[in-house]
């Protein structure tokens, strides 16, 4: 029976959970996640997981966030006037929002705290410094 090897395109139905158990994501109720071995599609300690795994084989691990979304960065923490938000954002604890870089980028943030006059933002993945276990089952190798 074939093994997943690195470049075989594999599907598969998975559930991610956080160190407490909280469900971060699910393909329950949806088609399974299809993705190339190696290809740099998922990250990397999910793609060294599914090496070895046949159809129909499940298994629970957790990946160290090193192997995820790094650890969370400092230097990705910054602190703006509440006065730059439009007002109609309505900004509070944990919202995400797109900021606006000097040079035409955008790019996801999330609100870490409203204060009287100044609004921290955190460009860091929400996923970033966090443990995730992941509940999976090769649906498809090819």
């Amino acid at each position: 029976m074939k093994v997943v090897d690195k470049n075989d395109n594999v599907s598969i139905h998975y559930k991610g959970t956080l160190s407490d158990g909280q469900l971060f994501d699910s393909s329950e109720g949806k088609d399974p996640l299809t993705f190339e071995v190696g290809s740099g599609q998922v990250i990397s300690g999910f793609d060294k997981a599914v090496v070895g795994m046949k159809v129909d084989e499940s298994k629970v691990f957790t990946i160290p966030s090193t192997e995820a979304y790094g650890e969370v960065k400092d230097d990705l923490l910054y602190e703006i006037p509440v006065s730059s938000i439009p007002a109609e954002l309505n900004p509070h604890e944990g919202q995400r929002l797109v900021s606006n870089l000097e040079d035409g980028r955008q790019i996801p943030v999330t609100v870490k705290s409203v204060k009287e006059d100044i609004i921290t933002l955190d460009a860091n993945h929400p996923l970033a410094g966090k443990d995730l276990t992941f509940d999976i089952k090769i649906v498809e190798i090819k």
